[in-house]
């Protein structure tokens, strides 16, 4: 596995995939300007046809839903986007200490629905639950200092629990599902190693897949078999924390996937198997700044200037499938959090400018889908509807980028990008390991 070198030698310094003007670091858009054309739909919870309408996304960041219980853990999807899980919290009067339970919904119908999985006992916050591709739940609960695992699904008006087992262990993360829909990893991490645990899919419950030198994190899947998994990995005594890749069915043999500069901190957040498009997060421009590469290129990793607005935190959370070799053309789904609350963030890699769009009230902030022809999923629930799911549009890229100097601006400061430099040619070249990409761009030959 390789990826790619940070382009440029100075630091802070960024620039687009196409010869052109470089980007602004204010954002394009106020946020709320594109929030028209949003559209929701809702289904009643427990039913697949019940009717329900989400209305347009008001403008502007969205506001916390103040009534509504704020589950302890996250919502999660399949790697199809046909089911989701979370833990929520029964109804009860305002202020009024309310049991968790997993919820499953299905978003793959005609309309989304969601069904409550509650067992003779509520659940604690800190359990983990995670949706598989046949409709049921894997939900990690911590028992002493054991981990304890069961598939829970709807059995008519109850819960079915199926039991996996057990691994006695202090902490454990349940990474993101396995493309292939039926199995589920977990990781433990430790100070001079992890171990990396199947604990659903497996023939006999429970299995120790690999043990990893180092103490990893994160967890991104390379691949559409579920074979090639990143982790962010920190080796035993300290020093950067860099991606690595572990082949699955090679006993978990670790290879160098990133290696930006020597001492920087250089984790993956994201992969689109589809293109190859990577989503990295990297200290190597003299601080932390997200910047796009492509798995396998010589090309160097970039840092585009829009994906850093200031006085918010930017995290991607979905890649626009099935764009086979066109990495720039993939739309890319961000959480974008600010005092105001979390709002949401599309930007393609070709088209340099970040879209802000307010979100729809009460969404699972950094939950979300897209659909192969670029619409994205959000999924939300607030008082008016249970269960929902709005449909973004990916906006478009083709409008010309906002000129340079203060045109416009009242306020003294200067506006739209930063001037370019001379348009040169591509440069030519083939692929090397990470290891080897140069810092710096070599220029052409004569």
């Amino acid at each position: 596995m390789t990826a790619c070198a940070i382009e440029g030698g100075t630091a802070g310094a960024a620039t687009t995939a196409d010869p052109g003007p470089e980007e602004s670091g204010e954002p394009e858009e106020p946020v709320g300007a594109e929030s028209a054309g949003v559209e929701g739909t809702a289904g009643a919870e427990g039913t697949a046809g019940a009717e329900g309408a989400a209305g347009a996304v008001p403008a502007g960041p969205a506001a916390p839903w103040a009534e509504a219980p704020r589950a302890p853990g996250t919502f999660t999807l399949t790697a199809d986007g046909a089911y989701g899980a979370r833990l929520t919290a029964a109804p009860g009067a305002p202020g009024e200490q309310r049991a968790w339970y997993p919820e499953r919904w299905t978003l793959d119908g005609p309309e989304p629905y969601a069904v409550p999985l509650p067992l003779h006992q509520p659940e604690e916050p800190d359990a983990q639950v995670v949706p598989l591709a046949d409709g049921r739940v894997l939900i990690r609960r911590r028992v002493a200092d054991r981990q304890m695992f069961s598939l829970l699904y709807p059995t008519g008006p109850a819960t079915g629990e199926l039991a996996l087992g057990a691994v006695e262990c202090d902490g454990m993360t349940l990474l993101p599902p396995s493309p292939d829909g039926s199995s589920v990893y977990g990781l433990s991490a430790g100070d001079h190693s992890s171990l990396l645990w199947l604990v659903a899919g497996g023939a006999f419950g429970p299995e120790l897949v690999a043990e990893i030198p180092g103490r990893c994190s994160g967890g991104v899947w390379l691949d559409r078999a579920g074979r090639m998994l990143a982790l962010d990995r920190q080796l035993p005594g300290g020093g950067p924390v860099k991606a690595v890749a572990v082949d699955l069915e090679r006993n978990g043999e670790v290879t160098p996937l990133l290696q930006i500069a020597p001492e920087s901190n250089d984790r993956l957040l994201l992969a689109d198997a589809d293109s190859g498009l990577l989503l990295i997060r990297s200290d190597a421009p003299g601080h932390d700044r997200l910047g796009w590469g492509v798995l396998g290129s010589c090309l160097p990793v970039r840092f585009p200037e829009c994906l850093r607005p200031a006085d918010v935190a930017v995290t991607p959370f979905a890649v626009q499938p099935g764009q086979m070799l066109m990495p720039e053309s993939c739309a890319v789904a961000l959480r974008i959090d600010g005092a105001a609350g979390s709002w949401v963030g599309i930007w393609r890699p070709q088209g340099r400018r970040l879209h802000q769009l307010a979100a729809p009230e009460g969404w699972s902030a950094g939950a979300g889908y897209w659909s192969r022809d670029g619409v994205l999923h959000l999924p939300y629930a607030n008082a008016a509807t249970p269960c929902a799911v709005a449909r973004i549009e990916a906006p478009g890229d083709d409008g010309p980028l906002p000129e340079t100097g203060g045109t416009g601006r009242t306020d003294g400061g200067t506006g739209g990008t930063e001037p370019s430099g001379a348009v040169t040619p591509p440069v030519v070249c083939k692929p090397v390991p990470l290891g080897q990409a140069p810092l710096h761009r070599t220029a052409p030959p004569d």
